[in-house]
């Protein structure tokens, strides 16, 4: 054997030794180049307290598990997967999450296990977490709420997670939600925060989030985790049509990969300890307050998108003249989830004949001859064919940028859809097929 082949084998043989020895953390050093420019400042809620701990799930070297504390009085809503194969963590939140209770409640959260497809043992886990926390923080254990995130089908290590809860009950603190978005981490390259502050009668009242998603990005609720505290006195009802109204139009609008996690989980928290009066429904208050909500909601949707595996274009695709709303989100999924179409994104390739072909396949109503179809501002195709005012090199140029809008007009109706994407990537299937070694 040559001596440049011998060179070669051992250069390969100390490149594959070296990724054995990496952790996932290591691995993943890129923040995505469509990341805010830094996380946001979150208002301390009051009634809500965090804390994070280095449990060893799976990860070593961070933060691993998050603990939130909920005064009395907290109302407790959410959103769930509706995924056949949930998690059981899933499944005990959702059996827990209807009702009032003049009682605290906690919430507490694992990364790198998703507790996901590991049967009658999962459900145990879940059991002993709960169990844990309520006995350490003086709560019913039917207010306590799991959520557990990363590899499908292994069984967790929740004794890691118990030995850890002295260390998670002491450090419990309003300022640590910010801590507790990175905790919450898999494969995300940055931790994601939103906010907004509402005056109702002259007195604030605070939202604010955290999320985490990067994978497995098709929701059919929500959207991986997300956890939003709100200080506002809000009964559960009122407060569960708002959530549930504003995941349609938020993390319900976002896709990734097309796939649909096992543990997407939303919950909201309303601590009800802010001076301002209570919302009712259909009030003035109500209105601003969801308005607020479903800022906070769709920043969190966004963000997720922004930090789609391997992702480097933030792609906006509205569908408008359809013969329905339902009609057009068909149109706009099949656009954003189409192969071809995120490809030639990240090619910063003007096809758009993949939009067409996108379009024809969504199964909803559509007529060859009236299609128009925009990049941007640029009108690219008009009643069936190429407009006579585009040039490729305008398209071309567009496609360079980083936040890219795709418009289809049916020409058929008032139907209208809105739903953000990402490009594909090689660094996609990168992360994927490196994810568990």
């Amino acid at each position: 054997m040559g001596a440049k082949k011998k060179l070669k084998r051992k250069v390969k043989s100390l490149k594959a030794a070296l990724k054995a020895q990496m952790t996932p953390e290591v691995k993943k050093v890129t923040v995505s180049p469509l990341a805010p420019a830094a996380f946001p400042d979150l208002p301390q809620v009051k009634g809500a307290r965090f804390a994070t701990a280095a449990a060893g799930v799976r990860y070593t070297g961070r933060t691993d598990v998050m603990l939130v504390q909920l005064d009395p009085g907290t109302v407790m809503v959410g959103t769930f997967t509706r995924s056949a194969t949930s998690a059981a963590s899933v499944q005990d939140a959702q059996a827990k999450i209807a009702g009032d209770s003049p009682d605290g409640a906690c919430i507490l959260v694992n990364s790198g296990n998703a507790n996901a497809f590991t049967g009658a043992r999962g459900q145990e886990s879940v059991k002993e977490i709960c169990a844990a926390v309520a006995q350490k923080l003086g709560v019913p254990e039917t207010r306590v709420f799991t959520s557990s995130t990363g590899v499908i089908g292994e069984a967790l290590p929740h004794e890691r997670i118990i030995t850890v809860l002295d260390d998670l009950v002491k450090g419990l603190d309003e300022s640590g939600l910010p801590a507790a978005a990175r905790a919450i981490m898999t494969t995300d390259t940055f931790p994601k925060g939103a906010a907004a502050t509402l005056e109702i009668e002259g007195m604030p009242v605070r939202i604010a989030g955290i999320a985490k998603g990067s994978g497995m990005i098709a929701p059919d609720m929500a959207t991986m985790l997300v956890y939003i505290f709100t200080d506002a006195k809000i009964s559960r009802p009122v407060l569960q049509a708002l959530v549930s109204r504003q995941t349609g139009s938020s993390f319900n609008c976002i896709t990734v990969d097309s796939d649909t996690s096992t543990s997407d989980m939303l919950l909201v928290a309303a601590t009800g300890q802010a001076d301002a009066p209570e919302i009712v429904a259909n009030s003035e208050a109500a209105k601003a307050f969801d308005a607020a909500l479903g800022a906070v909601m769709l920043d969190l949707a966004h963000q997720v998108v922004r930090d789609g595996e391997g992702a480097t274009k933030f792609v906006e695709v509205a569908v408008s003249g359809a013969r329905s709303d339902a009609d057009a989100r068909k149109v706009a999924f099949s656009i954003a989830n189409s192969p071809l179409v995120k490809t030639a994104v990240a090619g910063e390739d003007p096809n758009w004949g993949r939009i067409v072909m996108a379009v024809g396949k969504s199964g909803a109503e559509a007529d060859r001859d009236r299609l128009s179809i925009r990049f941007g501002p640029h009108l690219v195709a008009v009643n069936g064919q190429v407009a006579p005012s585009y040039e490729e090199d305008l398209g071309a140029s567009y496609m360079k940028g980083q936040d890219l809008v795709i418009g289809v007009d049916l020409r058929l109706g008032t139907g209208a859809a809105t739903v953000w994407t990402c490009d594909l990537t090689n660094r996609y299937i990168e992360i994927n097929a490196d994810y568990r070694s």
